[in-house]
């Protein structure tokens, strides 16, 4: 592992009370809230004991320590190289991150190293300066469960404008594409970020009823035969959905996956890329979707 256990809230509590005494405290009673804020909730019964009677032979039992310094814990030459290479993730300024330190350190990996062959190219505009800007308002709103007000183009083409608490944001790898769960608009549920215009905060005085939408969800049933290793590969693929596998023999398998019904399309797509790998058993509704996707693509002469 890139980080090691010297980075777990048992060693940074410890180096918090260490610090502490170094300090001049010795109250036993302001230790134990450090133990409190950052280990768990067991942890009271553990740490400052065995501090105490010098299990741990970092303090002595007057509360004194032998320490000069302040216990520190720098960032090793591989922490610091897999860092500078997530830094490089365009995706990581849309959070406001830094990284600093870091110039001339060689990044672990870059994006040359790696070609993800199943995503699409159209992906969200990470690097326009405008999208940065509304990312970082609607995040903040989310944070501070506050309105914003935005433009955005509907289905019929023409010009919407919303006001709404914004959620949550989703990320879909296959699309590199973020978009915002909304409540309080009937109009609006989800909306893709790239199609959102002038996102500002909303500081009027008229509130908004902040409930989020009920997520409709569905259930499709496949049917996946194991071969190259298909059920490793559809496993990871669905990672994030709930589902449930029933093996039938030795290469072939039920798989139920639970799935937003908003997401239909996507998830269509996502089954027709394992090709003749797995065959969709339910719902009919969904068969059929698959089967009208087949004939769209062989009518453009796509195999």
């Amino acid at each position: 592992m890139i980080f090691s256990e010297l980075y777990s809230a048992y060693y940074n509590t410890v180096a918090a009370i260490l610090s502490k005494i170094i300090d001049g405290e010795r109250s036993e009673r302001e230790l134990q809230k450090l133990v409190t804020e950052k280990a768990f909730g067991e942890s009271v019964l553990t740490i400052l004991p065995s501090l105490k009677n010098e299990k741990w032979q970092l303090i002595h039992s007057d509360m004194t320590t032998t320490l000069e310094h302040k216990p520190t814990m720098p960032l090793t030459t591989l922490q610091k190289r897999w860092l500078k290479a997530i830094s490089l993730d365009p995706r990581i300024r849309l959070f406001g991150v830094e990284f600093p330190d870091l110039d001339d350190v060689e990044p672990l990996f870059t994006s040359e190293d790696y070609f993800i062959y199943d995503r699409y190219s159209d992906g969200d505009p990470f690097d326009n300066e405008e999208y940065v800007r509304q990312f970082r308002i609607i995040l903040e709103a989310i944070r501070n469960h506050s309105q914003i007000r935005f433009e955005m183009i509907n289905r019929k083409g023409n010009p919407m404008y919303v006001r709404c608490y914004p959620v949550r944001l989703e990320y879909s790898e296959k699309d590199d594409k973020f978009r915002l769960v909304t409540a309080g608009c009937r109009a609006v549920a989800t909306v893709n970020l790239a199609k959102i215009k002038n996102c500002t905060h909303y500081n009027g005085e008229k509130q908004l009823v902040g409930h989020e939408r009920d997520v409709k969800y569905d259930t499709v049933v496949v049917k996946l035969t194991d071969e190259r290793n298909a059920l490793e590969r559809f496993m990871l693929h669905f990672a994030h959905f709930e589902k449930r596998v029933e093996k039938l023999d030795r290469k072939h398998y039920f798989i139920r996956i639970k799935y937003a019904h908003d997401d239909e399309p996507e998830m269509v797509i996502r089954i027709l890329s394992f090709g003749p790998l797995v065959e969709v058993m339910e719902s009919e509704n969904f068969r059929n979707l698959v089967i009208e996707k087949l004939k769209k693509q062989k009518s453009c002469g796509l195999r």
